[in-house]
Order: structure tokens, then sequence, then C-alpha cells
């Protein structure tokens, strides 16, 4: 009976990892000099992609494949 669960909460513990895996990947700083009114300026330290954001908190999702004149 332990063996079926154990192989349960390794199967939903690597479903989790995978599902995000782009999360993990960028760590998100504050950079207040670049702020734009109510914009949030966020650099990530990992790939050095560079977000803005109206909500409360870092960016969710790694930004580093986006095209960066739109």
């Amino acid at each position: 009976m332990l063996i079926p669960i154990a192989l349960i909460a390794v199967i939903v513990v690597a479903w989790y990892a995978w599902t995000h895996r782009d999360v993990r990947r960028c760590r998100w700083r504050a950079d207040r000099t670049g702020d734009r009114r109510s914009l949030r300026k966020y650099t990530c330290v990992h790939c050095g992609a560079e977000a803005f954001t109206a909500s409360k908190g870092p960016p969710k999702d790694c930004k580093r494949g986006l095209d960066r004149r739109l």
C-alpha cells in the first residue's frame, strides 16, 4: 500500500515541476529607477530580460523570448 502512494506522490511532484519550469528559471528584481508612472520595472537576474507590470509583484512568466521592439 505504501508503494502506490509513494509512486503517486512522485508523479504529482514531477508534474508540478514540469508545468512550472518557466517560472523557476527567472528571478525578478525590482528596478525602481526605471518605473514609468503606474508601471513597475523588473529585471531578471538569470536571463537579463526586462519587464513592466502594473500588478503587485513581479511577472509570472519568463520574458526572454519576447521581441524588444514591441
